[in-house]
């Protein structure tokens, strides 16, 4: 059953740590320097088994504002929000900070506790109370239970326990779809076993020796061994604290911040299109470029942030943004982050990924660039899954997506982006243009292929009205490398099947489009007829024979030459060669018949057959060769057999 992960958050020196001790009787301070200090540093787990039969894993976080960044990567896998507040104190300054970063990444549900009632009198715990509801109004936690504690004494844990045995009775279970992921939060090697990692299960489940990538590199390892709180399990599903045993990879390369997940689920970028909340206590606006740390997950990032529709940013408004990152990031659309500047450091905003695998930097020089980039993120943030495929295909153009890139920018897979694609599919807004990849074009720019497709045809027959079509590894060239090879075949099959296009061998041309010759055109044709009937076998070389038709243009001349050779009037023989086929088929003849008798023919046999000098014989011998007539066996040839 899918786990339900509890996780802390408020001031340094709140209570949060001794309170899970409370609780669970876990001490999540293991550090030497934790114990020392009495603070926590690192991330803390625990397990509590509630009395309605579910277990919750709990997730200490640190709360000195050196350690926010750790904080962050707590927050960013829990369901419910134990939010503390020490009556000694109220709120302070972290408590705002870690209440803001639980909001930024979606925390929807929590209670909140105040701690350390045993040092305070009954009227100054009221105002405490007064203080916490006014400043939790309006969020998440406005209704949210307050519970009194004392961790020392006890007095209130057994509240805190029955309020979270109900919300947990009440939580709405739901399987998270998709591949396994696992953001990682801790690396260590343990002796004879290797690589382990933990982090809180995203989404999916994962087994024994199944195969995980470690992205963003390109390391792939194999499951040896699983771990929910300590005990060994052969699967583990989303919503668990795990540790994972990896197979094949060094402790060394692995760091946090890394995401785990099966092969081909992700692709790390270094671009995310985003919407992003700039909070309203920042002292001044948000300026296009700033430079930011980016938490995502249990990984905090440099990088710049891309206003996309304005120059700057006031405070408390949202925009649509996109995430220029230094190095790069493995999310899915839906994931959160948050934001923290750069120097000095503090959370300044958040908000949600709506597109991870943004295909170029965004450009907003000109009105329709802005105008573009709104529709575009509106779009993926608001539009239904049909809308943001169409979105998704129409910014990828002519290229397309497969099957799996689709996926991997919707965060949708197996049946569940089956099932998205067949509405499109069923009203032929989309096409497929490959089956075995399953590539996909919108069929509104397939059409356009197609038109340019037939408008480079039609301007070629205009330029070149003696040729028969155009070759189409010469054509697809014409179209520009932005065409996937997929998209060209099945934009030319489509307007072959239509007959619009008619497709000769290697050769493309309009179905209607014949080889008409003008006048002069036809008076060349017969002087080249006659020009190679007359000289037999003995022909001339092609370069003679465009000095003898000097008087005609070059260009015409091959034209015609090459016209007759489609027609069959002419057959080349070799680059200089050509015969009338008058000529060479009666030669071709009594070759055929000479070998029929002896067997085989050699240079000298054929020289003395048909008087021709090495110059003539040789190309002919190796043109019966190349036509598949003869086959040649040291210096002598025989005739191949027929199928």
């Amino acid at each position: 059953m899918r786990e339900i992960v509890l996780g802390t958050a408020g001031h340094v020196d709140h209570g949060k740590t001794s309170l899970v001790r409370a609780l669970t009787g876990f001490d999540t301070d293991r550090l030497k320097e934790e114990k020392a200090r009495g603070i926590t540093i690192e991330l803390g787990f625990a397990y509590l088994d509630l009395p309605c039969g579910h277990r919750i894993g709990i997730v200490d976080v640190p709360g000195h504002e050196r350690f926010v960044k750790t904080m962050v990567s707590g927050v960013s896998g829990i369901d419910i929000l134990a939010f503390i507040v020490a009556a000694d104190e109220g709120i302070m300054p972290q408590t705002i900070e870690h209440f803001e970063i639980c909001r930024l990444m979606g925390v929807s549900r929590g209670l909140v506790i105040v701690t350390k009632k045993d040092l305070v009198e009954p009227e100054w715990l009221e105002m405490v109370h007064d203080e916490i509801e006014q400043f939790c109004a309006g969020s998440f936690l406005e209704d949210a239970p307050i519970v009194d504690v004392s961790s020392i004494s006890g007095d209130g844990v057994a509240e805190v326990l029955t309020v979270l045995d109900g919300m947990v009775r009440e939580h709405r279970f739901h399987e998270v779809f998709g591949p396994f992921r696992l953001s990682v939060d801790r690396v260590f090697a343990m002796k004879g076993f290797g690589a382990v990692v933990t982090g809180t299960s995203i989404s999916g489940r994962i087994a024994l020796a199944e195969e995980l990538r470690i992205y963003p590199t390109s390391q792939v390892a194999k499951v040896r061994g699983i771990q929910v709180h300590a005990t060994a399990v052969e699967e583990v599903e989303a919503g668990h604290r795990t540790a994972i045993n990896l197979q094949g990879v060094d402790r060394a390369d692995i760091l946090r911040g890394m995401v785990l997940a099966p092969p081909g689920s992700l692709q790390p970028n270094f671009m995310l299109d985003c919407q992003f909340q700039y909070l309203a206590a920042n002292p001044k606006p948000l300026k296009h470029r700033a430079r930011v740390r980016v938490h995502l997950g249990t990984a905090e990032i440099l990088g710049r942030i891309s206003l996309l529709d304005r120059d700057e940013l006031a405070a408390g408004d949202e925009a649509p943004v996109q995430l220029l990152l230094e190095e790069q990031a493995s999310v899915w659309p839906g994931d959160r982050y948050v934001i923290r500047s750069y120097s000095p450091l503090a959370t300044i905003g958040g908000g949600v990924v709506l597109g991870n695998v943004s295909p170029r930097k965004r450009k907003r020089l000109s009105a329709a660039d802005r105008q573009y980039n709104q529709e575009m993120l509106a779009t993926l943030r608001d539009g239904t899954v049909e809308e943001r495929i169409l979105s998704l295909l129409r910014e990828s153009r002519e290229a397309g997506l497969t099957a799996d890139e689709l996926g991997i920018r919707l965060g949708l897979f197996g049946k569940h982006l089956k099932k998205a694609l067949n509405e499109p599919l069923s009203t032929r807004k989309i096409a497929v243009v490959d089956s075995s990849s399953q590539r996909y074009v919108v069929v509104e720019i397939a059409e356009k292929v197609k038109a340019m497709v037939v408008a480079i045809l039609e301007s070629y027959h205009r330029d070149n009205p003696l040729q028969g079509g155009l070759a189409k590894e010469e054509l697809r060239s014409g179209l520009g490398r932005k065409v996937d090879q997929k998209v060209f075949t099945f934009c030319v099959n489509e307007l072959v099947r239509k007959e619009v296009v008619v497709q000769e061998e290697s050769l493309l041309k309009m179905a209607g489009h014949e080889v008409a010759l003008q006048a002069d055109e036809e008076q060349l044709r017969q002087e080249l007829s006659d020009w190679f009937s007359a000289k037999g076998l003995s022909v001339p070389t092609s370069r003679e024979t465009m000095e003898h038709f000097a008087s005609y243009p070059p260009r015409l001349v091959k034209e015609v030459i090459d016209l007759q050779l489609r027609d069959g009037r002419l057959v080349k023989i070799s680059e200089s060669l050509i015969y009338s086929r008058e000529t060479i088929e009666p030669l071709i003849a009594r070759v055929v018949a000479h070998m029929e008798e002896h067997g085989e023919i050699d240079a000298p046999a054929f020289k003395e057959l048909t008087g021709l000098t090495r110059k003539f014989s040789i190309p002919i011998l190796e043109y019966l060769d190349r036509v598949k007539i003869t086959m040649r066996i040291g210096d002598k040839r025989i005739l191949r057999k027929k199928s």
